[in-house]
């Protein structure tokens, strides 16, 4: 079990629970030691129950929130991909599909949706384009 990382994550709402692996006993059982919590919205951590965090801990706990920043970011962009795909769906299934009952139901809703969504659309598109180039 020696392969086993020395830190654990799991992972819960806006962070993870930080546990330190120990095979090194008599039992040789894994026991797992919870070490620190930390918050990804802020980008922090804090030591557990008055455990002292140690350089190792530290390193591995920096790396797994630069790792979950990365994997965040890339879920984000393959959310927002999923959503343009299920508005194609939407369209085709008001086009072939949806019941006058169903369009009543979801019209005005959507079309708002739609305006919000548009109109922030283009007030970015339109400050990107005001942006001074970086020469």
């Amino acid at each position: 079990m020696n392969d086993l990382p020395r830190h654990y994550f799991r992972v819960r709402e806006n962070g993870a629970a930080v546990f330190r692996l120990d095979t090194e006993n008599r039992q040789r059982r894994i026991e797992m030691e919870q070490i620190a919590v930390i918050n990804t919205n802020r980008g922090d951590y804090k030591a557990q129950s008055g455990y002292t965090l140690l350089d190792d801990d530290i390193a591995a706990i920096e790396e797994w929130l630069a790792e979950r920043a990365t994997l965040n970011a890339q879920r984000n962009i393959d959310d927002i991909h999923r959503a343009i795909d299920q508005m194609n769906i939407t369209t085709h299934w008001v086009q072939s599909k949806a019941t006058d009952e169903q369009l009543e139901e979801i019209t005005d809703r959507f079309l708002l949706a739609m305006h919000d969504l548009r109109s922030v659309l283009v007030r970015k598109k339109a400050d990107r384009m005001n942006k001074p180039a970086d020469d």
